[in-house]
């Protein structure tokens, strides 16, 4: 089977799906879900492919999902290279592995005999990377609201860890404007990149708290016309963090005080939000969370409670029980080295198994 799902890893990540672009790994994923023989197969209004297993009573609904999309743009050589106990490629991972999960768990349910007492619903989603925003996970939330026993997300790396506290996030768009003009005979007129540059200086320049976690990133910036034009737009993308809700609306009143005194005349700077990602929880006690911890130790595997920023940020947010469990090891994540290993992939789908037929009891 782990050969199989190896394989089914591959096909899938083989696909494109740029977050925003996940059509054509959704339509596969349909066929796939079809060649199963699942029931109720859609796709609803974001995107998201769904699918369920009969459960044999009447119980809760368990919902599963793996997250469709991918860092990595159009166009990206998705070249896949096998070395003893691994395997690369962008994206295999995160989040092809955790795709080809959903079927894994099927096949293995399927073999054993059992039979859940509620049905259990699979739900390859979009729009979980960059901009996405969460949106597929949220329309998924929209429409199952309080209804499952639990939502569980997985990705394909992450074998090991118990996510069960969802960090917030809060990502801008920071534009300035200027009147821009000639580099030699307009000299002296303000520059957007000149202006956006001091900005900048003065963000990574904010003191972070150790504890609570709480980080910033600038990971994108452009603009400009040509290397001889004072540069009339600039713009940058901020991603800020934290473990801590009062930590993270600190920093985005001390970042939006920044964004306001970078105005001046003739300089206009505006910041728009992209990207919220809501804080949420459940107790380390929390019967799930032991059931996960259980799953691993059965496994032989230490498991770590920890905080992250995934699909299940809008369950939690919202007071829904929800954890997040990997299917096995790896590195390099959103780079063109990613890469998982292989060995621990029959752990990791044991653990799984043993979760999802257990979360009713």
């Amino acid at each position: 089977m782990i050969n199989r799902l190896i394989d089914l890893t591959i096909q899938i990540q083989q696909i494109p799906a740029p977050t925003f672009e996940e059509a054509a790994r959704a339509d596969f994923v349909w066929r796939r879900f079809a060649a199963e023989g699942l029931a109720d197969i859609h796709m609803d209004s974001a995107g998201n492919v769904l699918a369920r297993l009969p459960g044999a009573g009447s119980d809760s609904p368990l919902v599963v999902s793996a997250h469709l999309d991918t860092v990595f743009p159009a166009g990206t050589d998705l070249a896949i290279r096998r070395e003893p106990g691994r395997v690369y490629g962008p994206g295999i991972g995160d989040n092809s592995l955790g795709v080809a999960g959903l079927f894994g768990l099927v096949w293995a349910l399927r073999e054993r005999g059992i039979q859940l007492p509620g049905d259990l619903w699979l739900a390859a989603n979009t729009c979980e990377e960059g901009l996405g925003d969460l949106r597929g996970m949220k329309t998924l939330v929209e429409h199952f609201a309080g209804l499952p026993k639990a939502y569980l997300v997985l990705e394909g790396m992450a074998l090991g860890h118990v996510y069960r506290k969802a960090i917030g996030v809060r990502r801008y768009k920071i534009t300035i404007h200027a009147p821009g003009g000639h580099s030699w005979t307009d000299y002296g007129a303000p520059s957007a990149i000149h202006e956006l540059s001091k900005l900048v200086n003065q963000i990574t320049a904010l003191q972070l708290p150790p504890l609570p976690r709480t980080t910033l990133n600038i990971g994108r910036i452009g603009g400009g016309t040509s290397i001889n034009t004072i540069a009339a737009e600039a713009w940058l993308e901020l991603d800020l963090r934290s473990e801590g809700s009062n930590s993270l609306t600190d920093l985005i009143r001390r970042v939006e005080k920044l964004v306001d005194a970078a105005e001046q005349p003739g300089v206009r700077v505006g910041a728009e939000i992209i990207g919220q990602r809501p804080p949420g929880e459940i107790v380390p006690d929390h019967p799930l969370v032991r059931l996960a911890q259980a799953c691993l130790v059965e496994q032989r595997i230490e498991p770590v409670l920890t905080t992250g920023s995934t699909d299940a940020n809008i369950p939690l947010s919202q007071g829904y029980p929800a954890l997040v469990l990997g299917l096995t090891r790896g590195g390099g994540a959103h780079t063109a080295q990613e890469f998982f290993e292989t060995a621990p992939l029959a752990q990791g789908l044991e653990q799984l198994v043993q979760f999802v037929s257990r979360a009713w009891k």
